[in-house]
């Protein structure tokens, strides 16, 4: 078989490599995805869940832009919930229990879907080079196939090695061949090349487990959803159940350590410190009694349940006799162990802001080969690295998102400015601008840009323009809403609420914590007709924009004053050693780091402010 050339191969299909090729084949270029197994396409291979604390706001994030990971998730979900509730709304954070078989199955319709977007089964195992850039691909089917810009998106399967307790084998997933060739290849023309570690628990038997002992963990009462597009929320749902350890468990764990693979040794690789083992757990916390663990549906009509927070590499025996002391899941069986499996990957910072490599031109790394853990996170990196790739192809702009734009602004330039040692996930604490970058505003924020470059159709960026008219008006109610004593104390005082002593404005009243604007809405008959009619969303919106008002704009300054720092350029050659003021650490960082701007300078460790003083003297014109 003879393949023409390619705009963009990507090479794999997890949620990194469906984002990329979906992405470019939707901005006009002639994709194709090349992968090991198309029966596993955004296979899940851990959790079976999308969104959680800042993950979720990542994926409402990716179908602003006009990504898929949101839409498909909301045709696969068994549950939906929206996390943190109790806190402020820069912390609401969607999440969804998911059909694993479903969302595989649907995202594969979506791929199938998309013109000038083709699919190969095979997988790679080298690149074809022209000079300084990258060419195409070479296949173990032996084929060369060209292409002008490549995606590289092999998540867990670079060199991977699968650990259950003394016994371990070359794989990507259980049953699963590891990809074998290319990190050499890239070793080999300069790349760094290190060893990351991740796992997953055992899959139970749901006939064995006996939800009359677990917690029942249900869904809202009223699902919303991830995608901004017109895909239906839940109206049936499968719960979820909680479980802990107990002493006894963490014993029977503990008789499995001299021969954990972990422990001895045996594995190199760093593994995530904020979703460690459950033999990483007990170790390292040992003053707890017990673990909250989390049992979770993988589908709608599979027997199939995933321990959440059990994830083990102990040997097989030990993780059953351990399984069996917790309360519900003594007569436990399973479908599939736990294991850990250690892979390769590329320190980023070794990419640029547009994901593509310094060292090989037309060359983007995106997902786990990043050293970054999740769905989520691998999919903004997967559709960023397919929409630069197709814009430089276009002699165009790069898409870059910065820190006070979106969590995909944070997350890539984390990466590519501080690299990683252990598996980056995404925390809301990670983002300086939280309340700037909601869930419930991603819309607002990135449609339009995504629109701009024709990303995002014409069809989402009428929602989003009939959406914000929605709130201004409302906001404009609001706002122009007179409330007098008369009319609301006795209504307040049936809430708890200090009565009025005078005529106030409606929205000083929904500054109250306790208040919130479907209730203040009753003294108003114009704001109660609106709210009425609106969809929920916009109520919530405005509800955040006046409670918060004086925080979002301070942010919204202090992001600006930042900007700046953003906006002053670096020579991408500069000899900083030149620069004897600079401290000797900041030049050798800035020497090997090579920052665009003094912005991006300013996050590298180990420059200073006194540093940052003297690139201002040098470079700020």
């Amino acid at each position: 078989m003879t393949f023409e050339q390619y705009d963009i191969v990507v090479v794999g299909a997890g949620h990194a490599g469906a984002e990329a090729a979906a992405a470019a084949a939707r901005l006009g270029a002639r994709v194709l995805l090349v992968t090991q197994m198309l029966d596993t396409i955004c296979q899940m291979s851990c959790n079976p869940a999308m969104g959680g604390v800042a993950k979720g706001q990542i994926v409402r994030e990716i179908d602003a832009l006009g990504g898929w990971s949101g839409i498909v998730t909301d045709r696969s979900a068994l549950q939906f919930r929206m996390l943190n509730l109790s806190k402020g709304p820069a912390m609401w954070s969607p999440r969804a229990q998911c059909d694993r078989m479903l969302f595989s199955q649907n995202w594969r319709q979506v791929l199938e879907s998309i013109p000038c977007l083709s699919l190969w089964q095979d997988e790679v195992v080298g690149l074809l080079l022209d000079g300084g850039a990258v060419a195409g691909v070479t296949t173990r089917m032996g084929h060369s196939i060209p292409a002008k810009a490549v995606v590289l998106t092999s998540g867990t399967f670079l060199n991977g090695r699968i650990y259950i307790g003394e016994d371990s084998w070359q794989g990507g997933r259980v049953g699963e061949a590891p990809a074998v060739g290319l990190s050499d290849q890239l070793r080999d023309l300069g790349f760094e090349v290190q060893r990351l570690k991740t796992g997953t628990p055992v899959r139970i038997d749901g006939r064995t487990i006996d939800f009359s002992q677990l917690v029942e963990q249900p869904g809202d009462d009223c699902p919303a959803k991830f995608s901004f597009s017109d895909t239906k929320p839940l109206t049936e749902q499968k719960s979820c159940y909680l479980a802990n350890t107990n002493l006894k468990t963490h014993d029977i764990l503990r008789t499995g350590f001299s021969r954990s693979p972990m422990f001895t040794g045996r594995i190199q690789g760093r593994g995530p410190r904020y979703c460690p083992s459950i033999e990483d757990k007990i170790e390292r916390f040992s003053d707890k009694d017990h673990h909250q663990l989390f049992v979770e549906p993988e589908g709608w009509h599979s027997q199939s349940w995933y321990l959440n927070g059990f994830s083990s590499s102990l040997p097989l025996d030990v993780q059953l006799a351990a399984l069996h002391t917790i309360r519900g899941l003594e007569h436990a069986s399973i479908f599939k162990p736990g294991y850990a499996i250690e892979y390769d990957y590329f320190p980023p910072t070794q990419l640029t802001y547009t994901l593509e490599t310094k060292s090989v031109e037309n060359l983007y790394f995106a997902g786990q080969v990043n050293g970054t853990t999740g769905y989520e996170e691998a999919a903004c990196q997967g559709l960023m690295a397919g929409v630069n790739a197709v814009l430089k192809l276009y002699g165009m702009k790069p898409f870059v998102l910065s820190r006070s734009q979106a969590y995909i602004g944070v997350l890539i330039d984390d990466l590519v400015t501080k690299g990683v040692d252990e598996p980056y996930r995404m925390f809301t604490s990670r983002a300086e601008y939280r309340i700037l970058l909601r869930q419930d505003n991603a819309d607002q924020r990135l449609t339009p840009l995504a629109h701009a470059i024709g990303l995002a159709d014409d069809e989402r960026m009428r929602r989003v323009e009939k959406k914000v008219c929605q709130i201004r008006e409302l906001e404009s109610l609001v706002e122009g809403a007179n409330v007098v004593p008369s009319d609301a104390n006795a209504w307040l005082e049936e809430r708890s609420s200090a009565p009025l002593a005078q005529r106030v404005k409606l929205s000083s009243l929904l500054l109250r914590p306790e208040l919130s604007l479907r209730d203040l809405s009753v003294l108003s008959p114009e704001v109660a007709t609106a709210v009425a009619a609106l969809p929920a969303e916009v109520v919530q919106e405005v509800e955040t924009s006046i409670k918060y008002q004086r925080y979002i704009e301070k942010e919204q300054e202090v992001a600006n004053r930042i900007l700046k720092f953003e906006e002053i350029a670096l020579p991408p050659d500069f000899d900083y050693f030149s620069l004897e003021a600079l401290s000797y650490e900041a030049r050798e960082k800035l020497r090997r780091y090579h920052p665009v701007s003094i912005g991006q300078a300013s996050r590298i460790s180990g420059v200073s402010p006194a540093d940052i003083s003297v690139l201002l003297l040098t470079f700020a014109r």
